[in-house]
């Protein structure tokens, strides 16, 4: 009798594990979606600010929003509601979006999964006893540094969308209030995000009242960032139908749009998994002539000029002294003489010009130093140093940068 007993609780507790393992590997969310402007007509802008330190300017500001009848979205830290909860329960009352800012601001690319969704987790605790309201599903960054990772990571943890923006005042630097608000008005484009501090020490109350009424001037009106989002689903771009040897990355490219714009647009989970016949939404692009395939590939060549050192042509393809004198069987680096022409190693091109081609790119509204790095399939680190840029958050509309290859 035991032994009849025994079989059917064992096989129960069976089924419970395997029912609780397939219950768990569903709860597996995508991937936060990472937006920095919505690609709409409308003139629509949304005015955000990050709270990550003081708050000292967090009054004014909410005064100056009423005054105007306008919404904004604040981003709050867990430290910051912590130190000054009455001013996050104001900015709720009145109205405003709220969104996860981390508990500390760390940089949650050097974060573990766990340690991101401690920050989440405690930072809503906080700002929900502070105010009665979730800040799911916005999540902002600190200091805007993000990787797939973070975006898995917080994704898990419900932020599904991860707010970057299109402006920056850059108002914690101190800039005056003209330089701020001509920054904004003349980078302002539909669908734009723009990037504030609650903190004092900056000139952001001070350039708040001229901004919005320049931009109401231009015809903007201004919204949250939940109802910004809402004008995105209202567009409509080209389509185009995936073929065989295309990438995700190879299309954004081609359409000038970023990896994670195609992404969403397209809501694809995983941006390996593209199969050819699929038809694609290309955001913000009205249908266009197919860019034509590129002709065969040849060795280049590089004819020396006066004033040219071995390691200046060198530098020039971003490839080593030893590579360009071992390709040339140069026995002296010191010994090249104008006209003589040079192989240059592991480069090739469509023609043989006698000068290299270099990779630029000049900086559109929205774009982030991550977003560009992530079109080319490069790093942050290395965009930065190839530009001689101290913050990766310092870059501005119409900057033309080098990439590295």
């Amino acid at each position: 009798m035991p032994k009849k007993k025994r079989v059917p609780i064992i096989v129960v507790m069976l089924l419970f594990v395997v029912i609780n393992l397939l219950l768990s590997a569903s709860v597996s969310a995508a991937s936060s979606q990472l937006i920095n402007r919505v690609q709409t007509s409308s003139k629509v802008v949304a005015l955000t600010f990050d709270d990550g330190s003081d708050g000292g300017n967090v009054n004014e500001i909410l005064s100056i929003l009423k005054k105007n009848n306008i919404k904004a979205t604040f981003f709050m830290t867990g430290s910051a509601t912590k130190s000054h909860p009455s001013l996050m329960k104001n900015v709720v009352s009145q109205g405003h979006d709220i969104g996860n800012h981390s508990n500390n601001h760390p940089d949650f690319t050097k974060l573990s999964a766990a340690q991101m969704k401690d920050q989440l987790s405690k930072t809503e605790t906080i700002v929900k006893n502070a105010t009665g309201k979730t800040t799911k599903p916005f999540f902002r960054p600190p200091y805007g540094y993000v990787n797939a990772a973070v975006l898995k990571a917080v994704g898990d943890a419900g932020y599904t969308k991860t707010i970057m923006w299109t402006i920056d005042t850059v108002d914690w630097r101190g800039d005056s209030a003209t330089t701020m608000t001509n920054k904004v008005v003349n980078n302002i484009v539909p669908g734009a995000i723009i990037l504030m501090h609650t903190g004092s020490g900056t000139n952001t109350t001070k350039a708040l009242p001229n901004m919005i009424s320049k931009l109401k001037a231009k015809g903007y009106q201004f919204v949250t960032v939940s109802q910004l989002l809402t004008y995105g689903s209202k567009t409509t771009g080209a389509s185009y139908t995936v073929k065989a040897g295309d990438t995700l990355y190879s299309i954004a490219r081609k359409h000038n749009v970023t990896v994670a714009q195609l992404a969403s647009a397209n809501k694809l989970t995983n941006v390996n998994l593209i199969r050819v016949g699929q038809v694609l939404i290309i955001p913000g692009k009205t249908p266009s002539t197919p860019t034509q395939p590129e002709p065969p590939k040849t060795q280049i060549k590089y004819t020396v000029k006066a004033g040219d050192t071995l390691y200046g042509i060198a530098r020039k393809y971003n490839i080593t002294v030893a590579q360009l004198a071992s390709a040339n069987k140069l026995t002296n680096v010191n010994l090249i003489r104008v006209g003589q022409v040079l192989t240059i190693p592991g480069k090739t091109t469509s023609s043989q010009p006698t000068s290299p081609k270099t990779t630029s790119y000049t900086v559109k509204a929205g774009d982030t130093l991550y977003s560009i790095a992530r079109k080319y399939k490069t790093t942050v680190a290395k965009i930065a140093s190839k530009n001689g840029i101290k913050s990766n958050n310092l870059i501005r509309v119409g900057q033309v940068l080098s990439i590295p290859q």
